[in-house]
């Protein structure tokens, strides 16, 4: 039997393998270095876009709180100019009012009666005067039980003195002013 040497030839095929393998190998190496490069890259990008999306954002959300600030002076300035012309109204609403409250504290005042001071507090008027004599403050509080204006008369203090042989009466009264017109009750009727 003769004998075949087959090591050079196996011995060429491992070489040929390891080369295969090596070349193998580098290209692997290759292919992933050049995915992960390729990831690297598309995610520093997302990365980079999406920073400059936030930064946008920031940018609009600073300008939207400016103009939300000027909103806010916007109407805070409204609110402020509102209630001034609600003032300005119920003023101009309640200018008869004044007018008939004069009118009838001096329809209402009967002779011997002086007035010396007066104060409104919402609906309530306060009055201060002299008298010649206690009868003539019970006809002026009967005067304005009476009057369509002027409602519940209520005496709070009543000093008599005399001042040169003549006696008088110093009185504070209080009063309600009616916020109706008279007569709006009969007019519905």
């Amino acid at each position: 039997m003769a004998r075949i040497n087959l090591l050079p030839w196996r011995e060429e095929q491992r070489k040929q393998r390891q080369q295969q393998f090596l070349v193998t190998l580098v290209v692997a190496v290759l292919v992933t270095g050049a995915a992960m490069g390729g990831v690297h890259f598309f995610v520093e990008h997302n990365i980079e876009f999406q920073k400059q999306r936030n930064a946008f954002l920031d940018k609009e959300i600073k300008k939207l709180d400016e103009r939300i600030k000027e909103i806010d002076a916007i109407d805070k300035t409204k609110r402020l100019l509102e209630a001034r012309i609600k003032i300005i109204q119920d003023l101009q609403s309640s200018r008869p009012q004044f007018v008939h409250l004069f009118d009838e504290l001096v329809k209402t005042l009967p002779d011997g009666v002086y007035l010396t001071d007066m104060k409104q507090s919402g609906g309530e008027i306060t009055v201060q005067g002299i008298a010649q004599s206690n009868a003539r403050i019970s006809t002026y509080m009967w005067n304005i039980e009476k009057s369509q204006w002027l409602t519940n008369p209520n005496l709070q203090v009543i000093q008599t003195s005399d001042k040169d042989g003549t006696r008088i009466s110093k009185f504070v009264l209080t009063a309600q002013q009616h916020h109706k017109t008279p007569g709006t009750e009969e007019k519905k009727k």
